[in-house]
């Protein structure tokens, strides 16, 4: 069989180079004017919208602004600052004005009509780019820019009042209490009562079983009437002093000579502040005693001092050591012997 046949179905056929085929330009489909290509008070319409949408996202900022300023950082709602979800809201408001305001303009008032420009070389001649630039002045004649100053003085506010809703909670915080020695401490104290959370009931280790966890805060009454709550003051300190607590069984756990008298036959307690960013560390393994994060995967031996086994924390979570007192019940030692959290600056360790 010469090469320049081939075998198809078992019958032989000569091989041939077939040029491809020739297929013509289909062009641009007809434009489909919109309502208010020819309507002009729908397009008046559309115009009124979009300037409503800025001014919304205006009024958005502004709001933020006074929320900012003139509303306390001491009430909350559902245990979230009243401050902060005024804020939350205001820029939402300010953020979706804008860009809602853009999108509405572009697909209702702006040209639609599609344009094909052959291209040859790289660099057009000053034909070409004088032809597209008549294009680019025939666009915006189209879309009515120049006669339309409302909708650009609606646009230029929105932009131009965004950003101090970004700047001005930056700049206010320049004032702050930058004291970082309240991170080395939370508000458990000698003889403070564990108690359950969020009931605050104190717990007894008589109570408590082998492999059972407790989410566990400093019990309220045992602690200073400035940080219970209803204070401001009261979730800045539960959120650094919340614990986890388990019972294991003794024979299982690993104890550091210096550290054999923190736990309570077999009951320890971890910070459940995760070591790498902060999260709440509170997904208890019964099996492995593993304590897991869910926000990285960063895991901790529960019964090995809460060692780091898997993930991105660097430092086993702190310990609270505690005891029990004469009525049974389980209290803390004393606070924890290092900062909770994650690294910061100035931390010795």
């Amino acid at each position: 069989m010469s090469q320049n046949q081939t075998v198809v179905d078992g019958s032989t056929n000569e091989s041939q180079d077939v040029a491809p085929s020739n297929f013509s330009d289909p062009g641009i489909p007809a434009h489909k004017h919109r309502l208010g290509d020819s309507d002009p008070k729908a397009a008046r319409r559309s115009e009124t919208i979009v300037v409503t949408l800025f001014v919304i996202s205006m009024l958005g900022t502004i709001g933020l602004l006074v929320a900012f300023f003139a509303l306390p950082d001491d009430t909350s709602v559902a245990g979230v600052r009243t401050q902060n979800i005024t804020l939350g809201v205001a820029l939402a408001f300010a953020l979706l004005g804008i860009g809602l305001g853009a999108i509405h303009w572009a697909k209702s008032l702006m040209s639609d009509t599609e344009v094909a420009e052959d291209r040859h070389a790289t660099e057009s001649s000053q034909e070409v780019r004088a032809e597209a630039v008549a294009k680019i002045q025939a666009g915006v004649e189209d879309a009515g820019v120049e006669r339309r100053g409302v909708l650009k003085g609606a646009m230029v506010g929105a932009l131009a009042l965004f950003p101090l809703g970004l700047a001005v909670p930056l700049i206010g915080e320049v004032g702050a209490d930058w004291n970082i020695s309240k991170f080395r401490h939370t508000i458990w104290r000698k003889g403070v009562r564990l108690a359950t959370d969020p009931t605050n009931r104190p717990i007894k280790a008589s109570d408590v079983t082998v492999g059972s966890a407790y989410h566990v805060i400093p019990y309220q009454d045992d602690i200073d009437e400035s940080v219970r709550p209803g204070t401001h003051a009261w979730l800045d300190e539960k959120a650094k002093a919340i614990v986890l607590m388990v019972r294991m069984d003794p024979s299982e756990i690993t104890e550091a000579d210096d550290r054999k008298d923190w736990s309570h036959e077999g009951i320890v307690a971890y910070s459940k502040v995760c070591t790498h960013v902060g999260c709440p560390v509170a997904l208890y393994e019964r099996q492995t005693h593993h304590l897991l994060c869910p926000c990285h995967q960063s895991t901790f031996d529960m019964a090995d001092g809460a060692k780091v086994v898997f993930g991105p924390a660097k430092r086993p979570l702190p310990q609270l050591p505690i005891t029990v007192d004469d009525e049974g019940y389980l209290v803390a030692q004393s606070d924890f012997t290092e900062p909770v959290g994650p690294s910061f600056w100035e931390r010795l360790k």
